[in-house]
């Protein structure tokens, strides 16, 4: 017996009252969710339309596909919240609400309504461990930017940090200010990048570890580079169970 997560799409038009949207979630459930009583722990993952869909224009990380096979191994029993980003608006959405390279965007609105709005909603619909210790948030490339900044804001909400190939070229001062700045945070962070997205990803990942080193009492980290890693879903996906396994 496959251990398949279930699919189940939350809503089509969830409202973002914070930016006057809406946008498609999705959860995906435990294969046995249905069959239990169990409460969860919650990822929150950002460009939902690139996690699971075979048909996505850029690929897909199949996260459903991995979640069956950390299943059927023992691990990966969590919920996966899977938020789709605004098409055209993706990096507005995306993008710190200060002055980065590419201006100010509505990052902080974005990053309230995944605290303020949406963690609630998940909550109070599944069941969830929705104590910090038990939330993640994550994503790739500016999914992975606007997590960070999310958790920098809302420190008290999220313990666990996926971020892949973030896009710090944007806004590089943002993981000292992550780690300066938000001393509420606790937990883990995984970190990945591909040696072969450019030199800057790597000294940007490595800097990162650097600075964190005095913050080892609070933030336990890990980062992992592939020689052989482009920016790209398929490695994302790659990574994907490897990270669930550190985090969770």
């Amino acid at each position: 017996m496959q251990h398949k997560p279930i699919i189940h799409t939350i809503d089509e038009h969830f409202e973002i009252p914070q930016l006057i949207k809406t946008r498609r979630i999705t959860a995906l459930l435990p294969w046995n969710y249905t069959l239990t009583d169990k409460r969860y722990p919650v990822l929150y993952l950002q460009d939902g339309q690139n996690l699971f869909d075979d048909f996505a224009p850029f690929g897909s990380w199949e996260v459903d596909k991995r979640l069956t096979q950390l299943s059927e191994q023992g691990d990966g029993d969590l919920i996966v919240i899977a938020i789709d980003h605004a098409e055209k608006e993706r990096i507005a959405e995306y993008t710190p609400s200060v002055k980065t390279k590419l201006g100010k965007g509505d990052g902080l609105q974005y990053a309230d309504f995944l605290t303020d709005t949406l963690k609630p909603n998940i909550d109070s619909h599944f069941r969830t461990l929705p104590e910090r210790e038990h939330t993640g948030i994550g994503g790739s490339s500016m999914g992975g930017l606007i997590s960070l900044y999310a958790a920098m804001k809302h420190p008290r909400a999220y313990s666990k940090l996926m971020i892949f190939s973030p896009s710090i070229w944007v806004s590089p001062g943002l993981p000292n200010e992550f780690l300066t700045q938000a001393t509420s945070f606790r937990g883990k962070i995984y970190l990945y990048g591909g040696a072969q997205e450019g030199s800057d990803m790597v000294r940007h990942l490595n800097a990162f570890r650097e600075h964190a080193k005095p913050h080892s009492e609070r933030i336990e980290l890990s980062v992992s580079i592939r020689e052989d890693g482009h920016h790209n879903e398929s490695a994302w996906g790659n990574e994907f169970p490897k990270a669930v396994r550190y985090l969770f």
